[in-house]
């Protein structure tokens, strides 16, 4: 089973690289872990493929990080959706960041339990670029901090999150120009770019291929 990790702080353009790839790739399922719930000391658990939730599930904080939390439980859910994919039950598993996660850090964690990361996408609002970058809050500030010892700012995360991948899903947005567009090729000249329709009612047929996502293997 590969494994692709499609992260960004643009959640409605991450949300639609993701329903991209459930709906392009056959025996493709989403696994996602919503840190927004941490304050009541859990974090919520989804896992879907393109015909809807398969199951839900919570898991505890982890020493008060909803991060580790998500790492530790991460790594498990991975592997059970592996041994599915003996099966042929489970091509590929999409690993849907939470706003602020460092699609980096996830990467790592999951190589370093065996799997196989075939594709690191971060998900882009062409327009929403230059005031992401400009935005110095906290995440904490905006409720999107993963631990209480969060310090990270709204610009450094983001561009964290943009430079790493070698793939940018890029939503259609009527809202960015010219110069938006100029401004993402500028900050990374090396990125695969793969425009991606944004709108869940407007489906997948005015799309472009697939985001470069290597043929799954049968295990």
């Amino acid at each position: 089973m590969s494994v692709a990790i499609v992260g960004g702080l643009h959640a409605d353009a991450r949300k639609a690289a993701v329903r991209r790839l459930l709906a392009e790739v056959p025996h493709s399922v989403a696994l996602h872990h919503d840190l927004s719930t941490a304050a009541e000391g859990t974090v919520l658990r989804t896992v879907r493929d393109r015909t809807g939730v398969l199951a839900r599930g919570r898991t505890p904080l982890v020493n008060d990080c909803a991060c580790c939390a998500l790492r530790e439980d991460l790594v498990p859910e991975l592997q059970r959706l592996a041994e599915g994919a003996a099966a042929g039950l489970t091509r590929l598993a999409i690993v849907e960041l939470w706003d602020s996660g460092e699609p980096k850090a996830m990467a790592e964690v999951v190589a370093a339990s065996g799997l196989t990361v075939t594709a690191v996408i971060t998900a882009i609002d062409p327009a929403l670029v230059l005031p992401y970058l400009a935005n110095g809050d906290d995440l904490a500030e905006r409720g999107l901090a993963a631990a209480s010892t969060d310090q990270r700012t709204v610009a450094d995360t983001f561009a964290r999150q943009l430079e790493y991948a070698p793939v940018l899903a890029v939503a259609d947005s009527p809202e960015a120009d010219d110069e938006d567009h100029s401004l993402l090729s500028q900050l990374h000249p090396t990125a695969h770019r793969v425009p991606i329709d944004r709108a869940p009612e407007r489906g997948t047929g005015n799309c472009a291929p697939t985001p470069n996502v290597p043929a799954p293997d049968n295990a």
